[in-house]
């Protein structure tokens, strides 16, 4: 197959969705697939074969992100002679809209991975914050209707997505991990390196350090059970605008010498990361799987979470860690206390569990569930873009119907958008 894979990120960006993307790319290519993927240009990018780059702007409202442009026509030219047999949309604003496009001019199955959970991030907008968050579902919600087939990465987003009303067959394909890569690492090399006490117990957490990610909770807890705990120290891997918030915190406590910034970790050193922590902590509610955590589990490292989308599917209670069904500090704490107390033996078993958890998640298996709804899908002759006369008319015809979709989509969005606003007034 000639698979198209679309994004708004994608590298250097080190995130889950930007791993998931090079991560199946990678896992086709060996199966004899070919892919090519389109992304946003960036400062400091690698070249790559059978990447295009489009152009973007940049930082977008301060963040990290970029926001592309629309070059449809750029884009064709760019594919050459590369027909895809599937187009793969990771987003359903910006590049989601040419994927639609894309995938409507060369009459293939559009697929849409449904990664984040979006109203939690309208926060880097301008804008009345329920409004947009009505605003950015509808426009996703309606986007997955527009697919012909849903990804989501867990049970959890599947059972949300039918209850918002998408009627696309969704199937559950979560983002797979090299296990063996996280299997050994140099944890105790690496708390040398940054001026961890080798007897210390060590929270860790790794990631986009972003408000959505509920870091100052996650930072409160923490800090509280740091002060508690004089021979415990707070591992945080990643960087991002939340970190000055970490930092108050953990000063307001008194316990700031005990928090270890390590910036941006990837290959090696993220995996030694994991092994210098005996337990790895999550708070974000804005996930649709929370890979970090798979990552941990797979390194042996137990997890308490808040119960979210994504996690609550792999975190089991006692088991494999702890798993939270609110957020409170004072029982955050407690798990935290409980795992530290754990004899030798009883730990031990924790972190088979988290092991054997992570064998579910093996990239390989992931790959082949997506690659075999890859091939039913374009084995299918009648699915919702049907198979018309070729010619510059059909082309045409597909182009114009790919844009009312888009645009009927774009204004159902805005109507959930303006509509409760325009009651209040009249109220």
């Amino acid at each position: 197959m000639n698979i198209l894979k679309m994004t708004n990120t994608y590298k250097p960006l080190v995130g889950g969705l930007e791993r998931s993307v090079s991560s199946f790319a990678a896992e086709f290519r060996k199966a004899g697939h070919r892919v090519i993927i389109v992304a946003p240009e960036y400062p400091d990018m690698v070249p790559e074969e059978d990447v295009i780059r489009i152009p973007a702007m940049q930082n977008f409202n301060g963040t990290d992100f970029s926001v592309q442009l629309p070059v449809q026509g750029t884009l064709t030219e760019a594919l050459g002679d590369f027909k895809p047999s599937i187009v793969h949309a990771h987003h359903p604003f910006l590049i989601g809209d040419t994927a639609l496009r894309i995938a409507s001019k060369y009459n293939v199955p559009l697929v849409f991975t449904h990664h984040c959970l979006y109203e939690e991030n309208v926060h880097y907008m301008p804008g009345n914050e329920s409004a947009l968050k009505r605003f950015v579902i509808e426009l996703a919600t309606g986007y997955a209707n527009l697919a012909d087939q849903v990804f989501a990465p867990s049970e959890s987003v599947l059972a949300m997505l039918k209850e918002r009303g998408v009627i696309t067959p969704v199937d559950v394909v979560p983002t797979g991990i090299y296990i063996e890569q996280f299997s050994r690492g140099a944890g105790r090399a690496f708390r040398k390196t940054h001026h961890i006490p080798g007897d210390a117990f060590v929270v860790g957490h790794v990631g986009r350090l972003a408000p959505e990610k509920n870091l100052e909770f996650l930072a409160r807890a923490v800090a509280r059970f740091l002060k508690n705990n004089p021979r415990t120290h707070f591992l945080v891997g990643g960087t991002g605008t939340s970190e000055g918030a970490i930092k108050d915190i953990l000063t307001a406590e008194g316990v700031i010498d005990r928090l270890h910034l390590v910036g941006m970790l990837n290959g090696k050193d993220l995996v030694s990361a994991y092994h210098a922590m005996d337990v790895f902590v999550f708070a974000s509610q804005s996930e649709t799987q929370g890979l970090v955590v798979t990552e941990a589990m797979a390194s042996g490292i137990p997890v308490v979470a808040v119960a979210a989308p994504g996690v609550r599917e792999v975190v089991r209670d006692k088991v494999n860690g702890c798993l939270l069904d609110h957020e409170n500090i004072e029982d955050f704490v407690l798990a935290l206390t409980w795992l530290k107390r754990l004899s030798a033996g009883r730990r031990l078993k924790l972190k088979l569990a988290c092991k054997t958890t992570a064998k579910d998640f093996a990239m390989k298996l992931c790959a082949q569930k997506a690659l075999k709804i890859y091939g039913g899908l374009t084995a299918y002759q009648g699915f919702s873009r049907p198979k018309r006369e070729d010619g510059f008319w059909s082309d045409t015809v597909r182009s114009i119907q790919a844009q009312w979709l888009l645009a009927k989509n774009l204004t159902n969005a805005t109507g959930a958008f303006i509509s409760p606003e325009m009651s209040s007034v009249q109220s």
